[in-house]
């Protein structure tokens, strides 16, 4: 993870200064509380009364990088603050050596003989247990090259509709049946798919089943080639290509010592954002906008403004380079970045080499 350029508001800090954010700054993480003047002064390795820490902790808020929650409490970080810190002062350092084996023990015995589903959700699972906040993975489904699709007629106005992958996975979904269709029309539009989609993605296919349209109306009758359209359609989800699924595992985890309402009304937020389709979009155009492991802190990310979580993303790839998902912890401001950032880029590395 590269570092952006460092805010000039660094620049007007003085060593004290610095030193007395820090202190703020790790106190929140570590414990989620406000501190004050009196208990700074304890913590410092200088002698400092606590009128002297005031007046630095003043100058901080003036700057916007602490504030009072309340009258007469201590201090917390603002998000803008939490920024200033990651980027100013937070030290990455290499995954602890248990942790790699944990990530690298659980990932590669759930690669042997499991399919892609399984392996992200055991990433998602696994992040969330390291983290102790939500791990989070977004799966793209058009990236994997095709071997079938074929209709089967649940009733008069419904089939299911059933995709199966180069590597095994198997995807199922009802679409809706013209009026009309009849069964060998059925095998009819599922033998003309699987014939133009072996071997392409579903993004290729649709390319193709595009391209070759003309062909198409004299090949298929016009009801076969509606069922052809919608096989190819219910996968895709729009013209957007929208991705396939976002697993989420931890959640619970999220839930621990909350005992605000108002905290409880945010994390309802972030739950509504995790189920909508437009998040996985945004999630993985954010993954993709950065080479490594990005950090979003409260309203900076749009996806999750409402809720104020963080989110500390990854993007990983196949065997082609391409981006094709992304992993990553989400949970409260006060996450312990300098150890989740080397934690999901490890995993987002790892499973970019199982893919390949």
């Amino acid at each position: 993870m590269t570092k952006p350029v460092i805010d000039p508001i660094l620049q007007s800090l003085d060593m004290r200064s610095r030193e007395i954010f820090r202190r703020i700054v790790d106190s929140y993480l570590r414990d989620g509380e406000p501190v004050g003047s009196r208990n700074l002064a304890r913590m410092l390795p200088a002698t400092l009364s606590p009128a002297t820490v005031r007046n630095v902790m003043s100058d901080l808020e003036q700057l916007g990088l602490i504030y009072a929650p309340h009258i007469s409490a201590g201090r917390l970080p603002t998000q803008q603050g939490l920024r200033f810190f990651v980027d100013a002062f937070m030290e990455i350092g290499d995954l602890a050596e248990d942790e790699r084996r944990t990530i690298e023990t659980q990932l590669k015995a759930t690669g042997s003989g499991a399919t892609l589903e399984q392996m992200l959700t055991d990433a998602s699972q696994m992040l969330s247990g390291l983290s102790r906040g939500a791990g989070l993975v977004l799966a793209t489904k058009n990236e994997v090259p095709l071997k079938h699709i074929e209709f089967i007629q649940l009733d008069p106005g419904r089939a299911l509709a059933i995709m199966v992958s180069q590597n095994g996975d198997v995807e199922n979904r009802v679409v809706e049946l013209p009026a009309g269709v009849t069964a060998s029309q059925l095998i009819e539009a599922s033998n003309y798919l699987t014939a133009h989609v072996r071997g392409r993605t579903l993004a290729e296919a649709k390319v193709e089943v595009a391209r070759r349209r003309q062909e198409t109306q004299s090949a298929l009758d016009t009801l076969s080639q509606e069922l052809v359209e919608r096989g190819l359609a219910v996968w895709a989800g729009s013209e957007a290509g929208l991705p396939a699924r976002l697993i989420v595992r931890g959640r619970a985890n999220l839930l621990e010592n909350l005992t605000a309402q108002a905290d409880i009304e945010l994390l309802k937020h972030l739950f509504e954002d995790l189920e909508t389709q437009e998040s996985m979009v945004q999630l993985l155009d954010l993954a993709e906008a950065g080479s490594g492991v990005r950090i979003f802190i409260g309203s900076e990310n749009k996806l999750f403004s409402l809720s104020g979580s963080s989110l500390v993303v990854a993007p990983y790839r196949d065997k082609d380079a391409r981006v094709i998902g992304a992993l990553g912890v989400i949970g409260p401001t006060r996450l312990n970045y300098a150890r989740i950032v080397p934690m999901v880029d490890y995993t987002a590395q790892l499973i970019s080499r199982l893919l390949t």
